[in-house]
């Protein structure tokens, strides 16, 4: 398994965020997660949104930080990522 985070640039509630996903499974995602305390309502489909607060930690504990661009390619070459269209009819 490899679990990716992009840079913290989306801003949103007074504070950056960055994507915490995974290439080969999201039971490993939600392992990941739950190990560096990150709790499962950060979940977005196939996503974790996490605060730039949290970012050297992620990547200390062992997620590799990329690009957004190899993010979500590496995201849907795995199958899976959620398009937006399934998004808006989840």
């Amino acid at each position: 398994m490899t679990v990716l985070i992009d840079k913290p640039l989306w801003p949103a509630h007074n504070t950056l965020w960055s994507h915490l996903v995974s290439d080969s499974s999201i039971e490993e995602l939600h392992a990941f997660a739950a190990q560096n305390g990150i709790p499962r309502r950060a979940f977005d489909l196939d996503h974790y949104d996490v605060p730039e607060a949290r970012y050297d930690a992620l990547v200390a504990a062992g997620a590799l930080p990329v690009g957004i661009r190899e993010l979500v390619t590496r995201l849907a070459a795995s199958g899976l990522r959620v398009s937006g269209k399934q998004r808006k009819h989840g």
